[in-house]
């Protein structure tokens, strides 16, 4: 394919049937596409294990590839969610009466044509294609090559459900993975109203840096959880283990563990051995790499000065022995990547000022960073979880996918 302006401008068209589909058939498309996803569980296994053959095993994306049949019925659950949460288009947020008779509404109205760029989560196919139909949005998808197979079956069970629904099928489409079409997608100014990139910090560089349509961006995580020297430790490694075991290829699961020197040997002792049973991969400054080659740990690295500051997305992570928490502080401003930050502390003053001081989208006391979700949260799903400041922070879902249209009804006024 030399362009993909038709099909962008199909998608253009189709607005209308989806902004005009009744809230309650909104409501019912999904979830009768929550029931097709579970009919069709074993044709979207077959087509999954195709691109799973392609990927090497030691690939850290392939567990965000993989498709089981827990995770296809994850994927109808979140689509029933979906369904049952509020329309955000068509609130009324103002009204008023002018002086001279004009009456003023503002109202929420649906972004337009949402482009979505994306890496080896199929998972992320189906999501944004509920979210975007929920509030009346078109979307655009450009996955990886890695999910293609499994891509273009789930659009087509989309589309499907679009049709059965008289809901024009292009409001949903999914775009060629051609690589030489992505910078016409990001280009597409007439036919785009918003990018939003999930991946790996190249590809959110790379969409920075060459998009025309305004940017989302969906960052990546690089997440801390800072040990502080009042923790309950016995909760703290339990805390640590599971932001870092639980799903490791995922932005919101744990980089970097800091510790309070007055703790650390403790902590250490407690951790190692459940970090140990799961094959982690540990990368640790001078005083925790000591303390662990004492505790005879061995998947033991000396750190390098890029393992802080690294998203690992697999079973690595790295430690460092802080002294207080002005140094934790100064180390996650220096490192984070605003994604989930979270401290371990029984002082409700230092939790505090952690909330207050460290800036991203989520900060956590006593707590796993693996929260950081938009199922979790309440927000039935997800495009991602943004790390700046406009429009959208946090997990960017439903209620953000709209913006801002002013209705003015007059009676022949003139200025």
């Amino acid at each position: 394919m030399q362009t993909i302006l038709p099909l962008l401008e199909k998608a253009q068209q189709a607005g209308v049937s989806i902004r005009t589909l009744p809230d309650a058939q909104k409501q019912l498309l999904l979830q009768r596409l929550a029931v097709v996803i579970l009919i069709q569980s074993d044709a979207i296994t077959v087509e999954n294990k195709k691109d799973l053959d392609r990927m090497p095993d030691e690939d850290p994306k392939k567990d965000r590839l993989l498709l089981t049949e827990a995770r296809i019925r994850d994927l109808a659950t979140s689509l029933e969610a979906i369904a049952g949460l509020p329309d955000p288009a068509n609130v009324l947020l103002l009204e008023r009466t002018l002086d001279n008779g004009l009456l003023v509404q503002k109202k929420t109205v649906p972004l337009g044509v949402v482009g979505v760029i994306y890496e080896s989560r199929p998972n992320v196919t189906v999501d944004v294609a509920a979210l975007c139909i929920r509030s009346g949005n078109i979307c655009v998808l450009r996955g990886g090559t890695d999910a293609f197979h499994t891509n273009v079956i789930l659009v087509q069970l989309i589309q499907a459900v679009l049709k059965e629904f008289g809901v024009d099928e292009n409001a949903v489409q999914l775009l060629p993975t051609d690589r030489n079409l992505v910078t016409e997608m990001l280009t597409a100014v007439k036919y785009i109203d918003i990018i939003i990139p999930r991946g790996s910090e190249q590809l959110i560089e790379f969409v920075r840096a060459n998009s025309k349509v305004p940017v989302i961006e969906t960052g990546a995580g690089v997440c801390h959880t800072y040990v502080e020297k009042t923790a309950d430790l016995q909760q703290a490694a339990a805390i640590v283990t599971n932001a870092k075991v639980s799903r490791p290829s995922v932005c919101n699961s744990l980089d970097t563990v800091l510790v309070d020197e007055a703790v650390a040997a403790d902590f250490l002792a407690l951790l190692a051995p459940q970090l140990q049973s799961y094959g982690v991969d540990i990368y640790a400054d001078p005083t925790s790499f000591d303390i662990l080659q004492q505790q005879q740990y061995p998947r033991l690295f000396a750190a390098a000065p890029e393992d802080f500051g690294r998203e690992f997305l697999s079973l690595k992570c790295s430690v460092k022995v802080v002294p207080d928490t002005t140094a934790a502080l100064s180390h996650i401003q220096h490192f984070s990547s605003r994604h989930s930050e979270a401290i371990i502390s029984r002082d409700a003053a230092v939790s505090e000022r952690f909330l207050n001081e460290v800036d991203a989208a989520a900060v956590y006391v006593n707590a796993s960073t693996r929260f950081t979700d938009g199922g979790v949260f309440g927000l039935g799903a997800e495009i991602g979880i943004s790390t700046q400041k406009l429009h959208a922070r946090g997990p960017f879902a439903l209620e953000k996918l709209v913006t801002e249209k002013w209705f003015v009804y007059g009676n022949g006024q003139v200025r």
